[in-house]
C-alpha cells in the first residue's frame, strides 16, 4: 500500500505497469533489451546515457546493472531543469536494489543534488562506509535558505550482497528502510524540496559541482514515485522479492592493475623495501640493478594483493634502479615503470630529508608538495601523522595519499607516525613496512637518529613507550636526536587546546605529549617534529618551563600537507618563535655538527629558515 497525505492507495508492483494505484514518476527498464547501446531504458521518465566503466550481468533472479566504479556513472539529464516532471516536489519514496563491492565515503545511488559550502540544496540516496543514507534539503530548514540532512541507517550493510532500500519523504519525515524495515527517521527538514538552481539527475554516482564518487556494484531496480509509501508496502514489496536477497555475495573482479606504488621503506645503507598494490591477487617480482636494465630480480615468496620485498647487499649511499612485475592466476603480467632510488649514506657523509604533516585528504595540495620535495631530492621524508582522512577507508589510501605522493616516494623511502585520522586502522599497517612493532620504532640516517612514537596511546612515566625511548635515548650515540609523534607537546593553536577567542585559559599544547618533555630535555633531544595542528610553528629551545637560546629542544609543528588550516590564538605564548598559517613543507640538511632547516609554502616560498651548530 502507498500512504499519501492520509490517504491509502496502492502501489504499482516492480515487474508490470498494470496496477489500481498511481505510476511512478521514474521508472528504468533493466530488461536484456537495454544491452544494445549505451542506454539504460526508462519505463516512465528518462533514459540514462551510460558512461565509464559498467556491463550487464544475470542471474536467477533476472537482468542487473554493474557499475566499475571510478569514471561509472548514468546520467538522466546534465541539468534536472531538462526533465522538472519526472522528479518530485512534495514528497516522494525511491525504491531500488542495489549491492555494494567497496565501502564510499559519499557513495550515490540516486541523486539530484549540489552540497558545496554554504550551497545545500536537492536529494541523494547513497551510502557510506557501512551505512545507507538519504540527504535531502527542503524549503522549511533554515528558513529555506538550505540546509542538507544526511539521515543515515544504523544497520550495516553486507558486501556483495543484495539490499533493498527505501526512502521516503512525506513533507515533515524522511524515513529510511533497509531490507523491508525501518533503519532511521528524522524530522529535521519540513515543506517543499528545494533543488538547485542547476545540477544532474544521476544513478549510480554522487554527482554535483565539485563532487565524483562513482558506485561499484550492482544496480536491478530503481523506481522514483512522488507519493509515499507506508511501512506495511516496504514490507511486502521485500517479502514479494525476497529471491532477490538470497542470492549469494557476489563481488565485482576488477582491472588487473596496479592500484597503488610502487613505493619504498625502510631505506637502509645496505638495504631498500619496495612496495606496491594490485586490484587482484598476485605473484610478485621484483627487478633491480644499478642500471635502468635491472639485470637481477628477486621473486617474492607469496602470492598478495599488497606486494612487499627487500632488495639486500646493496651498497651505502649509491643509486639504484628498480621496477616491479606481478602476475594474476590468468596469466596476465603487470610491469611498472623503471624506479631509481639512493640507499641510505654513512653516519660521516651528509643527509637531507623533508618533513610533512596532515596531508589528509587533500590531493591537490599534497600532490604539489610532493613534487616540490621531490625537487629538493631529499635522502627520504618523514610524516608527523594524519595521512589520510579517515585510515577505515580503502579509498583515502588509494586514491588520495599514494597516488599524490607518487613522484616523491616511488622514489624517496618515507617514514610516519600514526595520527588520529588513521583512526590505528589496519590499513596503516599493511601499507606501511616500518621497524618493530610499528606504531613506534626508531631508525638511523646518517649521524642522525629518530625515534618515532603514537601519540594517540599512553605516553606516561609507565607506559610502554616512555620506557622504550627512555632506554633508546640513553644508548644512542648520534649526534642529531629527533623525535617525532603526531600530537604537540606546545602550540599556540587557537582553539584546540582552549578557545583563546572566548577566554584566556589554554594548556598552550597537548599534556599528555607534553609528559615526555623530561626525557627530550635529559637526553639531548635536537628537534621534536609534530602535526595535528593545520599550520606552521616553531618555539624557542625550551628547557624547565623557560624558553632559553640554545642547548634545548625545539617543537616544530608542520601540519601545513593539505588539511584545512587552522590559525594562532590572538595572543604570543612565552614558547612562541615563528608562527605562520598556509600550507607548507620543510627541507633540512645536515652536515657534521652542522643542520640548516628551511620551510617553503606551497608556491615554493621560503619563509622561515635557521641553522644550528653543534660543537665537537
Amino acid at each position: 500500500m502507498l500512504l499519501l497525505l492520509g490517504s491509502v492507495v496502492s502501489l504499482p508492483t516492480q515487474t508490470g505497469l498494470a496496477h489500481e494505484g498511481p505510476d511512478p514518476i521514474a521508472d528504468w527498464n533493466f530488461a536484456p533489451s537495454s544491452e544494445e547501446a549505451s542506454l539504460l531504458e526508462a519505463r516512465r521518465g528518462p533514459a540514462a546515457q551510460l558512461q565509464g566503466t559498467y556491463r550487464w550481468l544475470e542471474d536467477d533472479a533476472g537482468r542487473a546493472l554493474e557499475f566499475g566504479g571510478r569514471d561509472a556513472i548514468a546520467i538522466m539529464a546534465t541539468d534536472h531543469n531538462m526533465v522538472a516532471d519526472s522528479l518530485p516536489t512534495e514528497s516522494f519514496t525511491i525504491a531500488a536494489w542495489v549491492s555494494i563491492d567497496e565501502p564510499r565515503e559519499w557513495g550515490g545511488l540516486l541523486g539530484v543534488i549540489q552540497d558545496n559550502g554554504d550551497a545545500e540544496a536537492g536529494w541523494v540516496l547513497g551510502y557510506d562506509d557501512r551505512h545507507f543514507y538519504l540527504g535531502l534539503a527542503t524549503t522549511g530548514a533554515d528558513d529555506g535558505n538550505g540546509h542538507m540532512t544526511y539521515l543515515r541507517g544504523e544497520s550495516n550493510y553486507a558486501l556483495g550482497k543484495y539490499h533493498f532500500v527505501v526512502a521516503t519523504y512525506d513533507g515533515r519525515t524522511m524515513s529510511l528502510y533497509v531490507d523491508g524495515k525501518l533503519d532511521a527517521s528524522s524530522e529535521e527538514q519540513s515543506g517543499a524540496i528545494l533543488y538547485p538552481r542547476t545540477a544532474p539527475f544521476v544513478m549510480g554516482a554522487y554527482r554535483d559541482f565539485n563532487e565524483f564518487h562513482a558506485h561499484q556494484g550492482r544496480i536491478r531496480r530503481m523506481t522514483l514515485y512522488n507519493q509515499v509509501a507506508s511501512a506495511e508496502w516496504v514490507a511486502q514489496e521485500f517479502a514479494h522479492d525476497a529471491a532477490i536477497a538470497a542470492l549469494p555475495r557476489y563481488l565485482t573482479d576488477p582491472e588487473f592493475e596496479i592500484v597503488v606504488g610502487p613505493y619504498l621503506q625502510n631505506g637502509r645503507t645496505d638495504a631498500m623495501t619496495i612496495m606496491w598494490q594490485t586490484t587482484r591477487e598476485a605473484s610478485s617480482t621484483i627487478h633491480w640493478g644499478t642500471t635502468a636494465e635491472c639485470e637481477q630480480h628477486l621473486p617474492l615468496e607469496r602470492s598478495a594483493y599488497v606486494h612487499e620485498g627487500t632488495i639486500g647487499d646493496l651498497t651505502p649511499a649509491t643509486q639504484y634502479f628498480y621496477r616491479v612485475e606481478s602476475t594474476d592466476s590468468e596469466g596476465t603480467v603487470l610491469r611498472s615503470d623503471v624506479w631509481t632510488f639512493r640507499t641510505a649514506p654513512d653516519d660521516d657523509q651528509p643527509v637531507a630529508f623533508a618533513v610533512l604533516s596532515d596531508t589528509q585528504g587533500n590531493p591537490q595540495v599534497s600532490g604539489k608538495l610532493a613534487e616540490f620535495i621531490w625537487g629538493h631530492r631529499p635522502d627520504f621524508m618523514i610524516h608527523s601523522g594524519d595521512l589520510v582522512d579517515n585510515g577505515e577507508n580503502d579509498r583515502h589510501w588509494t586514491e588520495h595519499f599514494f597516488p599524490s605522493l607518487q613522484p616523491l616516494i616511488g622514489r624517496v623511502p618515507f617514514y610516519p607516525v600514526l595520527g588520529n585520522h588513521e583512526r590505528n586502522a589496519p590499513n596503516y599497517f599493511e601499507y606501511m613496512s616500518l621497524p618493530a612493532p610499528e606504531y613506534y620504532y626508531t631508525f638511523k640516517q646518517g649521524n642522525a637518529q629518530f625515534f618515532m612514537l603514537d601519540s594517540n596511546r599512553d605516553l606516561d612515566s609507565e607506559s610502554e613507550q616512555f620506557r622504550w625511548l627512555e632506554t633508546q635515548l640513553a644508548e644512542s650515540n648520534a649526534t642529531w636526536k629527533f623525535v617525532c609523534h603526531h600530537h604537540p607537546p606546545y602550540s599556540s593553536d587557537e582553539n584546540d587546546y582552549g578557545n583563546l577567542w572566548q577566554g584566556n585559559r589554554s594548556t598552550w599544547g597537548d599534556l599528555r605529549a607534553r609528559q615526555l618533555v623530561p626525557l627530550y630535555e635529559k637526553y639531548g633531544v635536537d628537534i621534536v617534529w609534530n602535526g595535528h595542528i593545520h599550520s606552521y610553528e616553531r618555539t624557542w629551545p625550551i628547557r624547565e618551563g623557560r624558553a632559553v637560546t640554545s642547548d634545548a629542544p625545539r617543537y616544530l609543528i608542520t601540519g601545513g600537507g593539505g588539511g584545512s588550516l587552522e590559525q594562532a590564538g590572538p595572543t604570543r605564548p612565552f614558547f612562541q618563535n615563528h608562527v605562520r598559517r598556509g600550507h607548507h613543507v620543510v627541507l633540512v640538511a645536515i652536515n657534521g655538527t652542522h643542520l640548516e632547516f628551511k620551510a617553503y609554502d606551497l608556491e615554493g616560498r621560503l619563509f622561515d629558515t635557521f641553522t644550528i651548530e653543534k660543537s665537537r
